[in-house]
């Protein structure tokens, strides 16, 4: 699959992230939260070449970027800021911290959910860019691409 087609939305995923911004808020998830999350999630379109195709969103690499949002969720609970819902009554803190990265429990539960809602969160992204090139009139320009 050429990466090309990337490229080609670099504007339309502009447009659409001012767009999501609602549901991002909505969502269990700070704005910084939300940003590792997007640089951990790349796009593909499966079955390019056909009338089936989708925009879909891997989310292969976000358990690996968990540690760091609970960082981020510990930091703004720290700080008396809302976002996220990791951090407090969790085991958190340096201890907990360790216990994650060894993978001896505490907060295993948590994360498989947090991943969970990033991942559906992240499709939700994925069908509302989609949505927002086929409006556009660049879904088949996109597909053509990413199927040469």
């Amino acid at each position: 699959m050429s990466g090309n087609w990337t490229d080609m939305i670099v504007g339309d995923r502009m447009a659409v992230d001012n767009e999501f911004n609602s549901e991002v808020e909505a969502s269990e998830f700070s704005r910084q939260e939300w940003g590792l999350i997007m640089t951990a999630v790349e796009f593909e379109i499966e079955e390019p070449g056909t009338d089936r195709a989708r925009l879909v969103a891997n989310t292969d690499n976000l358990p690996a970027v968990m540690p760091e949002m609970e960082r981020i969720a510990e930091q703004q609970q720290g700080m008396g800021g809302g976002g996220g819902s990791g951090g407090a009554g969790n085991g958190g803190g340096i201890l907990g911290s360790l216990r994650d990265a060894l993978g001896l429990g505490g907060s295993a539960g948590t994360d498989e959910d947090r991943v969970r809602a990033a991942e559906d969160l992240a499709d939700a992204y994925a069908k509302e860019l989609q949505r927002h090139l086929e409006e556009r009139g660049k879904w088949e320009q996109v597909c053509a691409t990413a199927d040469e």
